[in-house]
């Protein structure tokens, strides 16, 4: 399965709730499902259903593709570390969310695109993946040229989240520093990561 590239508040009201990292759009206005019969769909979820509806949050908040989080979950699962908490420190580890819950991006999109394009450093370096594992004691900074960007002004000037605590935010250096490792607390919505355990027991 591709990345999703359709509306996106389209998707966060199929879904029940806000995904942050997917856009800075609210479903407030219309928390119901899309469609003509949205806000009257009665119907009991089966345990399947509710196993792919929390796998699919983590998809889109991060914005994997299937191959993406069925490799993650793999790598979860020989660590010593209890699966789900594992794959959430996973998720959050990744160097395009670690620009976006820093503040130098509005979205995760936004902050992939940054990465793609050579436009941040880990530790003075050039890191253009944005599955790059970011580590405790890793410092990411924009590139000195990259600073003027309009986009990371704007992001840094009215960011999406509150700063998680994991993370050091300088933001008149542009610079975002990695204090410890995040937990399953650090994911900003909420998420029932067991379920997501269980959708892959039966194909891994």
């Amino acid at each position: 399965m591709s990345r999703y590239r359709g509306p996106r508040v389209k998707l966060m009201r199929a879904l029940g709730l806000n995904l942050p990292g997917l856009s800075r759009k609210s479903i407030e206005r219309r928390p119901y499902p899309p469609g003509a019969h949205g806000g009257d769909r009665r119907r009991k979820e089966s345990d399947y259903g509710r196993q792919l509806k929390e796998k699919q949050k983590l998809r889109f908040n991060y914005g994997l593709g299937e191959r993406q989080l069925r490799r993650l979950v793999i790598d979860a699962r020989r660590s010593k570390t209890e699966t789900g908490k594992k794959l959430l420190e996973l998720l959050e580890s990744r160097l395009d969310n670690v620009v976006f819950r820093g503040g130098l991006a509005s979205t995760i999109p936004a902050a992939r695109q940054l990465v793609n394009h050579a436009h941040v450093l880990v530790n003075g370096q050039k890191v253009d993946i944005p599955s790059f594992r970011v580590k405790v004691g890793d410092v990411i900074t924009v590139r000195e040229r990259s600073r003027k960007l309009q986009s990371i002004k704007d992001a840094l000037e009215s960011p999406a989240l509150q700063k998680p605590d994991w993370l050091s935010v300088t933001p008149a250096e542009m610079k975002i520093a990695v204090d410890r490792s995040p937990d399953d607390s650090s994911v900003p919505f909420p998420i029932e990561v067991q379920l997501v355990v269980e959708y892959y027991a039966r194909m891994i």
